[in-house]
């Protein structure tokens, strides 16, 4: 951590509250779009307190993807107190001028934040019982919230038709052909909701945002992405498989039941929940998160977000892909690659294998916090290039075989992806050629063999999954 930064938090602590010296910082975690630090702060009285800090991650202030200043977050959240939904109390906004970046400091609580410990601890079991009430709960009670005109005025306020549409456009503008993410567009645009009420919308309400005890929920957080619009979207957030971290069977946070959350958000909330809205706003989340990785990634690539951790996160976008296959095209993968062995040695594999060791035994062991993440974070990098080594050629020709067949005759429903496919489109296609003609022929409605296309897209989906994170919960099942 750099002294300047220590040096300006110490400022804004012995400005903002009077007498009181910062003696210790701790990075908790590194945020893929947030940083939250641990404050421990001398009082004037001589009494030791604890402050939580929160900032955007360092080059996303701005981003499209994502953050209301704090100045709004607290205009937020103290409507959220006053609606009776539990949230954390912000005692200071910090800005630029403090040299911090946009944060702001906030009182802190007790409470499990980590999604994986939520589904897991022991200590935490008889909360689980009634948590997805809760969230209905706490969901009913923001929706309902009364937000002003001038508030209104300062928020993003979109259609579900619009959303998804501009989600697709940010897709688009990344220059990346992704069938799947293409296929999912024309979905969600072909089962829009009907007669979507509009309110005050979370945006991020999901496992990982919540913080939990054995008593509940404590409180709400990570309101930076607040807009105006259908309220079933936070519903349907909650219920994307990534948020259940492997637990698929309960598919609210990993944690409940779809009914429990209908329950208790209708205990609240006069409006029933429509379940077809509630479906399309899954779909969509897994849609929306697929191309909101590949964003990430990109500011990893032009310099903005330097960070170990963006570029993984840029892979994740499988997994959502993976999860919008398992909604709207599911089933059987009928088989997956399978790795080649390299005689050389050491192999990249080894040396792969023998960087990852040492960071797993020599180096992680000796840090703590955000930088022992991050070294994880690395260690599951190289994971993937070390499958990325093994599998791609086989991947590879697997799609290729698949395109070949699907493009070269689109009417013949009963045409097998044969092994010679690769030779029926022109051998001067790359990979990539091919891709794009897909692509295009998606957003341009032309027509296309359901069958095949949906085993392709099934098979090629689960193939590029299996390089990327093979223990994922869409890819074990």
């Amino acid at each position: 951590m750099e002294p300047s930064f220590e040096n300006n938090l110490a400022t804004v602590i012995a400005r903002r509250f009077e007498g009181a010296k910062l003696t210790s910082v701790n990075q908790l975690t590194a945020g893929a779009s947030q940083q939250t630090f641990r404050l421990t702060v001398e009082e004037g009285s001589g009494e030791t307190s604890m402050y939580a800090f929160r900032r955007a991650q360092p080059g996303l202030e701005s981003s499209s993807y994502g953050q209301l200043p704090p100045s709004l977050v607290l205009e937020l959240l103290q409507l959220a107190a006053e609606g009776n939904v539990p949230v954390p109390e912000i005692h200071c906004v910090v800005g630029a001028e403090d040299g911090l970046g946009d944060g702001y400091i906030m009182e802190w609580l007790e409470g499990e934040t980590m999604g994986q410990r939520i589904i897991k601890l022991p200590e935490l079991a008889d909360a689980r019982e009634s948590l997805a009430f809760e969230c209905g709960q706490a969901l009913a009670r923001i929706h309902a919230l009364p937000v002003s005109r001038s508030l209104s005025e300062k928020l993003h306020s979109v259609s579900p038709e619009a959303l998804v549409r501009e989600t697709w456009d940010a897709y688009k503008a990344l220059d990346t052909p992704q069938p799947m993410i293409d296929y999912t567009a024309q979905w969600l645009l072909s089962h829009l909701p009907q007669d979507s009420r509009t309110t005050l919308v979370h945006g991020d309400f999901r496992n990982g945002n919540l913080m939990v005890t054995p008593d509940g929920i404590k409180a709400v957080l990570d309101w930076e992405l607040c807009h105006i619009g259908d309220p079933m979207r936070d519903l349907g957030w909650l219920c994307v498989n990534s948020w259940r971290f492997g637990n698929r069977s309960l598919p609210v946070g990993g944690f409940g039941r779809v009914e429990e959350l209908v329950a208790g958000y209708e205990s609240v909330s006069s409006h029933r929940v429509d379940r077809d809205a509630l479906r399309f706003w899954e779909v969509f989340g897994s849609f929306w998160w697929s191309i909101t990785t590949l964003g990430m990634a990109k500011t990893w690539r032009t310099g903005e977000t330097p960070s170990v951790e963006r570029p993984v996160i840029g892979r994740r976008s499988t997994e959502a892909q993976m999860d919008c296959v398992n909604l709207l095209i599911p089933g059987k993968v009928t088989s997956l690659i399978e790795a080649v062995e390299d005689q050389n040695l050491p192999s990249a594999s080894e040396l792969i294998n023998s960087v990852q060791s040492h960071l797993r035994e020599h180096v992680a062991e000796k840090l703590e916090g955000a930088d022992k993440f991050l070294v994880r974070v690395a260690i599951n990098s190289l994971s993937i290039a070390d499958r990325e080594l093994a599998y791609r050629d086989q991947a590879e020709r697997a799609e290729r075989i698949g395109l070949s067949a699907l493009l070269s005759d689109p009417e013949n429903a009963d045409r097998p992806l044969a092994a010679d496919a690769a030779d029926m489109c022109g051998k001067a296609d790359t990979l990539a050629d091919l891709r794009w003609r897909l692509v295009t022929a998606l957003r341009e409605h032309k027509p296309l063999n359901a069958k095949i296309l949906e085993e392709h897209l099934r098979q090629t989906v689960a193939h590029r999954l299996f390089i990327d994170q093979p223990k994922y919960s869409a890819l074990i099942d």
